[in-house]
């Protein structure tokens, strides 16, 4: 594939994405305080490293920053609308290649709430498909689902192939995984179909993910 039909395939992606990242960005409401004196802050849940993703046949993984906010990465499945705006981090990786992968964390305000949080989220995942066909004709999608993970609170992982109708074809796995009142969400994509996804890889990099946070 042409470094131009590349360059339009990303061009559609986020055209269908930017509109999206607007619902998800705004502060999480605060609780008002009900004590005199405050409390000790509560430590921030931890990152995947680089080292910890699906090993690339060719390139070596690369981690960005923990950056405050909602990733752009995964507005695909997860904007438009009905995401609660709580306060969203997350850290970008990318190969020197076409792979890319990012990882973001959501603290709830309770276990009841990053429950139901998770399954919001895996709940918009398995609709994905669907939405992206419905939002562009050009675009086929398909979504698979490759089961549990018996960590913590659990964890779900999914499947997203899309393919357009000017050639750009592109496979994404995701995940995700709750630790109590915290939900993780971690994405992988590259170019391909799902004969190139490395699901059991992705699997051991979700566990991780999920045992990771504290």
């Amino acid at each position: 594939m042409s470094m131009r039909t590349r360059a339009a395939a990303l061009s559609a992606i986020t055209v269908l994405t930017l509109a999206a990242v607007t619902s998800l960005t705004g502060p999480a409401g605060a609780a008002p305080a009900t004590d005199a004196v405050p409390k000790a802050k509560a430590a921030a849940p931890k990152f995947l490293a680089a080292s910890q993703l699906p090993p690339h046949p060719s390139s070596a993984w690369t981690a960005g920053p923990v950056t405050d906010g909602f990733p752009i990465e995964l507005a695909l499945c997860l904007g438009e609308d009905g995401i609660p705006a709580y306060d969203y981090r997350h850290r970008v990786f990318h190969t020197e290649l076409d792979t890319g992968a990012v990882q973001a964390t959501i603290v709830t305000g309770s276990a009841a709430k990053g429950k139901a949080l998770a399954a919001l989220v895996n709940k918009r995942i398995r609709s994905c498909a669907d939405r992206i066909e419905r939002s562009d004709p050009e675009i086929e999608a398909e979504g698979r689902y490759y089961g549990s993970l018996p960590v913590e609170e659990g964890a779900q992982v999914h499947g997203l192939h899309t393919n357009a109708s000017w050639g750009a074809t592109d496979i994404h796995l995701l995940s995700v995984g709750r630790d109590g009142r915290t939900v993780t969400l971690v994405s992988w994509g590259q170019m391909g179909d799902f004969g190139d996804a490395p699901v059991a890889a992705f699997k051991k990099t979700t566990t991780k993910a999920v045992n990771k946070l504290y």
